[in-house]
């Protein structure tokens, strides 16, 4: 055995040799791979990449916007504590671009100053697109000061993150509900805003904080975007509008229409026919979601340091909820049992806008405009998703 072992000696020696220079050239590779000690791409810049954090990515406007960036080929960072959101949302972005360096998540809210300063930190951005927020009117009159707290307060650290690290780029997503009820339409982006219900007065608050913060800050590029009202879904049908269920009575009149129609909710309830208006209900401005995201990519596109532009985004046409009813009929094919009812408290009567600002300042238009052709998109998707995106 003596004999045996000496032999073995000099070409075990030259294995440890072998696997020593092996070993050293792993480590060699790992260290100039993305990734290597906690770092990845998502954690520098890079030229001709632009880095987009996307808050609020999971929800239905969020996801539609991450979705046409990827397909840009920008670099996409979303974070979402899917309080409103959806996971399911995310995880069909990640299927679509599973490549490495396209697309992050990252389950954080925004609430808690040390998490929004350790993403900072932690990820290299170019631009922000704020759409992280509660948003009904309706939930908004019934718990205000949720609403003051998470969308002026979460903007406000939303800003001193950018500016602690040195992001300039900021793409705002604001809302018609800040102009209230004007005495004049259409309304263009000097009408007054004189908000009428604690989501329009809180989405004015936060515009007013990011207004007095580019101030004093020349290298900054903001756009804020003032929504009307969002229907429609991913033309191939990858994305669509999924709400809390106990929130269905809080959303929007589209997913109250599809409730309707799919037998989940008896009926639809219009609340509120004597409005001085045509044939007594609500007009307003609604305005597909991908025409939406794309005013988005074209205010990203533009957006210039030292300037801020402020747009309304919607179509310039005012429909009434009776015609709103009516398109959603033909969309879905069902003859959906309608209940009249008094006024929803926070509601105004009519609100459309005049897009020629944006039409002129940043080449965009509505592309889809057709009323029921927007609902039966969004129709099929609903249809093929009858639990939305399930478990969460």
């Amino acid at each position: 055995m003596e004999y045996f072992d000496a032999r073995r000696k000099p070409h075990n020696a030259g294995k440890v040799i072998a696997a020593l220079v092996l070993t050293t050239l792993c480590i060699f590779v790992l260290k100039q791979s993305p990734g290597f000690g906690g770092s990845s791409v998502f954690s520098r810049h890079e030229p001709g990449v632009t880095h987009v954090l996307v808050t609020g990515g999971a929800g239905y406007i969020g996801s539609h916007a991450s979705l046409r960036l990827l397909k840009d080929n920008y670099r996409v960072t979303i974070v979402d504590n899917l309080s409103r959101g959806n996971m399911g949302a995310v995880k069909i972005l990640q299927e679509l671009f599973p490549q490495p360096g396209r697309l992050q998540f990252i389950y954080a809210d925004l609430g808690d100053q040390k998490t929004v300063n350790k993403i900072f930190s932690e990820n290299a951005f170019d631009a922000v697109m704020h759409f992280a927020a509660v948003a009904y009117v309706g939930e908004s009159t019934l718990e205000p000061l949720r609403y003051y707290h998470n969308i002026t307060s979460n903007t406000l650290l939303i800003l001193e993150a950018m500016a602690s690290h040195g992001v300039k780029t900021l793409i705002y997503s604001s809302t018609c509900a800040t102009y209230g009820e004007p005495e004049k339409m259409p309304i263009i982006e000097t009408t007054p805003q004189l908000p009428i219900n604690p989501y329009g007065k809180a989405k004015k608050m936060a515009e007013d904080i990011i207004l007095d913060f580019t101030k004093g800050r020349k290298d900054m590029a903001v756009m804020i975007l003032r929504y009307f009202n969002v229907i429609g879904s991913d033309p191939e049908g990858r994305l669509g509008e999924a709400p809390r269920p106990e929130l269905r009575e809080h959303g929007r009149i589209s997913g109250a229409c599809f409730d309707a129609a799919l037998g989940i909710i008896p009926g639809l309830k219009v609340k509120g026919t004597d409005y001085p208006t045509t044939d007594g209900t609500c007009i307003r401005d609604y305005i597909d979601v991908t025409d939406l995201v794309d005013a988005h990519v074209k205010a990203l596109n533009k957006a210039e340091p030292s300037k801020v532009g402020i747009y309304n985004v919607g179509t310039g046409r005012g429909r009434s909820v009776k015609e709103f009813v009516d398109a959603c009929k033909k969309a879905t094919g069902v003859n959906i049992k309608i209940e009249y009812l008094s006024r929803r408290p926070g509601d105004y009567a009519e609100v459309y806008s005049d897009p020629t600002k944006i039409n002129t300042e940043l080449n965009w238009t509505a592309q889809y405009t057709d009323l029921k052709e927007s609902l039966s998109v969004a129709w099929r998707w609903q249809k093929s998703h009858p639990h939305g995106y399930g478990s969460n």
